[in-house]
């Protein structure tokens, strides 16, 4: 039965971390996504523009927690020149006044839960994975190529990295995804994830990771086989 472990040298880095995960079966492809159904979605990410600017307090990006946290996350593990975590970019757009519009339906999804909650959110197809999936330092090395990219990028000796027995799944903890576990609009099976190093937001996370849960299986119907917090007394889940 294949697993999802959180490993020792993440909690080593992170001992009050939370990661919420999910696992949907048997999801609709995008093109079965009604009209209706997304005008739906749309309205609820441009709800989630406007929620994510209650996260945003200073006129300072990296001095807003959400982002400031991350920040110096980000210092505790080596990172490729200039990776920023996912919510940073969104919040970003937002900061300058440029909502985050629509693309699929399923990114559609974790970017209203990522806003709402300025949390990072992922997704990956779970069908790719190959053995267990394990979050933790890497020692470099682990095959990689990253969405858009045409050349191999593997990993830095001491990065924090999601990976398989085939190499990286996500690289720089929640950075970039690479293409051969990367969801697409018509994935059947998924895996979700959204991290939090902060413990003052544990039920955020939880709330969050319940709400994408529903989302999902509301408008890409398939069901929930697995969800849990993992934290370091809990560190691993199935997959099957």
């Amino acid at each position: 039965m294949a697993r999802f472990v959180v490993e020792d040298s993440f909690w080593e880095l992170f001992p009050d971390a939370s990661i919420g995960a999910v696992v949907v079966r048997g999801m609709k492809p995008a093109s079965e996504v009604t009209d209706e159904e997304r005008a739906e979605i749309e309205k609820l990410l441009s709800d989630a523009n406007r929620a994510a600017e209650r996260h945003l307090d200073s006129p300072t990006l990296s001095e807003n927690r959400p982002v400031k946290v991350w920040r110096e996350a980000y210092q505790k593990f080596k990172t490729k020149r200039g990776a920023r975590v996912s919510i940073e970019n969104l919040l970003k757009r937002v900061h300058k006044d440029r909502p985050v519009g629509p693309i699929t339906p399923s990114v559609d999804l974790y970017n209203v839960i990522s806003l709402t909650y300025a949390l990072p959110v992922g997704g990956e197809n779970v069908d790719a994975f190959e053995g267990d999936l394990r979050l933790g330092t890497t020692e470099g090395g682990d095959a990689f190529r990253g969405l858009g990219e045409e050349k191999d990028d593997p990993t830095l000796p001491g990065e924090v990295c999601y990976r398989d027995d085939a190499g990286a799944v996500c690289r720089c903890l929640n950075w970039r995804d690479g293409q051969r576990t990367a969801l697409d609009d018509d994935s059947a099976n998924a895996f979700l994830v959204i991290e939090s190093v902060d413990p003052e937001r544990a039920g955020d996370l939880v709330a969050a990771i319940d709400e994408l849960a529903g989302l999902v299986t509301k408008y890409l119907g398939g069901a929930v086989v697995e969800k849990q917090i993992l934290t370091r007394d809990n560190p691993t889940m199935p997959l099957d």
